[in-house]
């Protein structure tokens, strides 16, 4: 491995290579509507990628976008070809274990693609730690934390609904951090919508609105103030990714009680070393696809550490493949962290894997079996392949003589 890989793997672990790879588009139903400030979704649409070592281990790793291309400029059907096209043949017949090196060599030959190569990279993490039997963290740099505190997203856009959820979670212990997704209606109506669920939950629970880059900056620092006085403690993406201006002026100027954090706006090391120079927010939303990989998101963490700036734990609202790994590498990172989201599979009606993650106390509990810890199950993928009709995974097969 290079030395830029968190954690060093014997010398037998260094000659495994990539011998097959299959990947293939997934659709699963939501358990409701989820409304964000850019429109409303009823499924979700991850691409699953199957990883297969020389020495018959298999990893699996997930790319999920948010209502299509809605969020970035990927989509599931371009995650795939990416995939088939450049990137599977990009890492044929490599040594698995040299996590960096596979980031350049899909670096390579594509530009961009994060969501893309966070898929295939998460499935040689998946296989390497499984071939050697130990958790994914521990070749990430070892776990400091055994739990992550975890957020539930009230997003059907009704504050009686809402409320009515909110008070479910509470009751079975499940969440006591509420993120709103507001951004979609006039400001003061957003206002309002908060307003009465802060009311109704009394200080029970701690609460952030997403606001998903629906504001200018003027509208900002206008009605931020108000959903402070309401109670909300962090303030997610209030401006439009590219307005780093209104972003640091927002933050220069909220009391201490608040918090601003990037989104869309922080993807790339650099991303963050600009941000941090800036002063341009208080917290990281870290996200494996949007970094493109595990590595990489060790990467923006380690300049959020080094910058004094506070890290949360996101979603791309992906099954249990994607949340188990984005727990594991969470799981390593120092510095303050403001809790995670790693809702995802909650909010499928089905996921694909034998057990999920348990919550227990308000608490996702970190998985310590092989790999990311969760064993997926064959016939729940082929249950929701898009192509079920016939199979159009995307199959790689390097053959043994593979260099």
């Amino acid at each position: 491995m290079t030395d830029s890989t968190p954690a060093a793997v014997s010398p037998s672990a260094a000659r495994l290579r990539i011998e097959r790879i299959e990947a293939r588009i997934l659709d699963i139903p939501t358990i409701r509507p989820h409304k964000f400030s850019f429109g409303s979704i009823s499924r979700q649409s991850p691409v699953v990628v199957q990883l297969w070592l020389s020495d018959g281990a298999c990893g699996f790793g997930e790319a999920a976008t948010i209502g299509g291309p809605s969020w970035n400029e990927e989509s599931p059907e371009s995650i795939l070809l990416a995939i088939q096209h450049y990137l599977a043949p990009a890492v044929a017949g490599k040594d698995a274990t040299r996590f960096e090196a596979l980031i350049q060599q899909m670096d390579a030959v594509c530009k961009g693609n994060r969501f893309a190569k966070s898929a295939v990279e998460m499935a040689a993490i998946d296989a390497v730690a499984r071939s050697l039997n130990v958790p994914a963290y521990q070749l990430l740099g070892g776990k400091v934390r055994e739990s992550l505190p975890i957020a539930w997203t009230l997003a059907s856009g009704d504050s009686a609904k809402d409320i009515e959820e909110a008070e479910r979670m509470l009751e079975i212990r499940r969440h006591r951090i509420f993120k709103l997704k507001i951004g979609a209606r006039a400001p003061q109506d957003d206002v309002a919508h908060v307003s009465r669920i802060a009311r109704a939950l009394d200080g029970r629970a701690s609460m952030t609105v997403d606001i998903n880059q629906a504001w200018d900056g003027n509208t900002a620092r206008r009605f931020v103030p108000e959903l402070i006085d309401a109670g909300v403690t962090l303030f997610e993406q209030p401006v439009a990714q590219w307005n780093e201006d209104a972003l640091a002026q927002l933050t220069a100027t909220l009391p201490h009680t608040a918090l601003v954090m990037a989104d869309e706006t922080v993807c790339s090391p650099q991303d963050a070393m600009r941000l941090a120079r800036g002063r341009a927010c208080h917290v990281f939303s870290l996200k494996i696809a949007k970094h493109g990989g595990l590595v990489r998101t060790r990467a923006v963490a380690a300049v959020a550490h080094a910058a004094d700036i506070g890290w949360y734990g996101g979603t791309m609202l992906e099954t249990s493949i994607g949340s188990a790994a984005s727990a594991h590498v969470f799981a390593t990172l120092p510095g303050a962290h403001h809790n995670c989201e790693l809702f995802g599979p909650q909010l499928l009606v089905d996921d694909i894997v034998e057990h999920r993650m348990e919550l227990r106390d308000f608490d996702l509990q970190l998985p310590d079996g092989p790999g990311f810890g969760v064993e997926v199950v064959p016939e729940r993928l082929e249950r929701f392949d898009r192509a079920r009709e016939g199979l159009h995974a995307v199959h790689v097969d390097m053959g043994r003589g593979a260099q």
